[in-house]
């Protein structure tokens, strides 16, 4: 972070008791402590318990450090005065608030009104912002959410107008919201797909609000930077000779199917053309690292085991084709071939993750939907979103289960709470009655493939920088709906958008209430 800020720039590091000492040492050490700013104690309501053996824990740290010395923005913050202070202030005859000020420069004193002095100067010590309450109409329920008040007095100190702020831990999104609100540009990374969703809904929230004020906003854009991530897990030097770099190929390949069959709890197998593991009676096959599964890649998969008998596959994959997995599942089945299509998750890349088998790989979802024609226009209409996701059984929830406890599984596409009473009797409620119960948020682009995704990088030959388009576009989020904290309804028809006379690629995305992207593409012609 310090390498990404601008000269003139700050960081803010936001922790509680249990760490602060170390990062504390960490920031000295990373950007010296000669430019350390300030440490300030955030303090808020908590509740005091008799039994605690030590004073009531009732405050967090924020420590900042600039990233030069001798020039970075700083602007002074104030706060209303309090009651305390204001009742030692006179009134005069005209009902203002004044005092006499000693003026040692003039030899006498001076009246100081109080509507004239800009308030009171905010000190290290921040005690006048509370938690975010749960009636609080900025809250999202994310379980970490800061107070917006509390970034609003980070970024007004440390930025200007127009400047850019970056959170990377970025949550349920408050640094966004805030910056996009003060006139800053901003940008939000996190490795949670919960957090991205919830940042999302939320920005197009501060879009609207801003809109309905008269205020200017922007648009923004949604990054997945996990087929970076892949790809330069199997990179290899391109200085090498040609041997060697297939050496190195087939050494990083090798390797790369360990870390997901590890992950996935499967054993390696040896003399087959397209499996590459086993795993309870069913066959594994790992999909392309850089590239969605295809389906050629599945028919091949479906010719061996036509050949060999096989009737139970697994398909592990970072993408998917677009309409691919239900109707290679159906054209399967009817083979008498049980094919299961399953996201692998960025988390394999997660060493602590896989050892403590908290690697989730979800069966790959699908949507329906319908186009509705109207002059030269089309809208679309959500008919359907399948979900065959699994996470723990109610059998096993059932027999684990303590009396008076209760536990939510997921099993085959249905959310169930499994409960037990004081006499063991287990009861089922299910949570997830009908199809649309999976939605959090669906969006159309009308004119998908119309914007190409451009990356620059170096050339290592020439050194200098080149486009290269890779391969895949960018979804425009043109029309949405979604679920809000307050609003749980979700319309299920869009708009309908006008087209010139042509053939189009409309683009439809779910996302679930996991924070799962499905996505199909339908084609229509006007």
């Amino acid at each position: 972070m310090r390498d990404l800020l601008a000269e003139d720039g700050s960081i803010y590091v936001h922790c509680d008791w249990r760490v602060d000492h170390h990062i504390r040492q960490v920031l000295d050490e990373v950007f010296g402590r000669d430019n350390f700013l300030n440490e300030v104690i955030w303090g808020y309501f908590s509740f005091k318990r008799k039994t605690a053996k030590k004073f009531p824990q009732k405050h967090d740290d924020i420590i900042s450090y600039r990233k030069s010395k001798s020039n970075f923005i700083w602007k002074t913050q104030f706060k209303p005065h309090s009651e305390e202070y204001i009742k030692r202030w006179k009134t005069d005859k005209n009902g203002r608030l004044y005092r006499d000020d000693v003026n040692p420069t003039a030899g006498g004193t001076r009246i100081i009104y109080l509507d004239e002095v800009e308030g009171d100067i905010v000190d290290s010590v921040w005690d006048d912002i509370p938690p975010v309450n749960p009636q609080a109409k900025e809250r999202v329920d994310y379980p970490t959410q800061k107070p917006e008040a509390l970034l609003e007095r980070i970024i007004s100190a440390s930025s200007n107008e127009g400047d850019l702020v970056a959170d990377f831990f970025c949550g349920s999104g408050t640094t966004a919201a805030v910056a996009e609100k003060l006139g800053r540009k901003w940008i939000a990374t996190d490795l949670g797909k919960f957090a991205i969703h919830t940042t999302r809904k939320r920005m197009i929230g501060v879009q609207r609000q801003l809109k309905s004020e008269g205020k200017d906003y922007r648009a923004f854009e949604i990054l997945n930077l996990g087929r970076y991530e892949r790809q330069h897990y199997v990179g290899v030097n391109q200085d090498l000779r040609e041997e060697q770099k297939q050496q190195q190929i087939a050494v990083k390949e090798a390797a790369f199917l360990e870390l997901i069959l590890n992950a996935y709890r499967a054993e390696k197998v040896e003399g087959f053309t397209t499996f590459h593991g086993k795993r309870s009676g069913r066959m594994v096959v790992i999909g392309p690292v850089n590239m969605p599964v295809t389906r050629l890649f599945v028919e091949e998969i479906i010719l061996e085991c036509r050949k060999k008998h096989i009737t139970k596959v697994d398909i592990l994959g970072f993408e998917f084709e677009m309409g691919l997995c239900p109707n290679v599942r159906d054209e399967a089945r009817g083979k008498g071939i049980d094919i299961a299509p399953k996201y692998i998750p960025a988390e394999v890349f997660d060493k602590r993750a896989v050892e403590k088998n908290q690697v989730v790989f979800h069966d790959v979802s699908f949507i329906e939907v319908k186009p509705l024609h109207k002059k030269n226009s089309v809208a679309v209409k959500l008919t359907d979103f399948s979900v065959f996701y699994s996470q723990d059984s109610i059998s096993n929830a059932e027999a684990t289960l303590k009396n008076k406890a209760s536990k939510v599984v997921v099993e085959k596409g249905q959310i169930v709470k499994v409960s037990k009473d004081k006499d063991g009797i287990v009861s089922r409620e299910a949570l997830t009655k009908k199809w649309t119960d999976w939605i959090d948020y669906w969006s159309v682009d009308f004119n998908f493939e119309s914007k190409r995704e451009i990356i620059r990088q170096k050339n290592p030959e020439t050194g200098e920088m080149e486009e290269s388009w890779t391969g895949d576009y960018i979804f425009e989020n043109e029309w949405q709906s979604f679920r809000t904290k307050k609003d749980r309804s979700l319309e299920l028809q869009s708009v309908f958008h006008e087209y010139p006379a042509g053939t189009y690629k409309i683009a439809i995305k779910v996302v679930d209430i996991f924070g799962n992207d499905t996505m199909t593409i339908i084609e229509v012609r006007i």
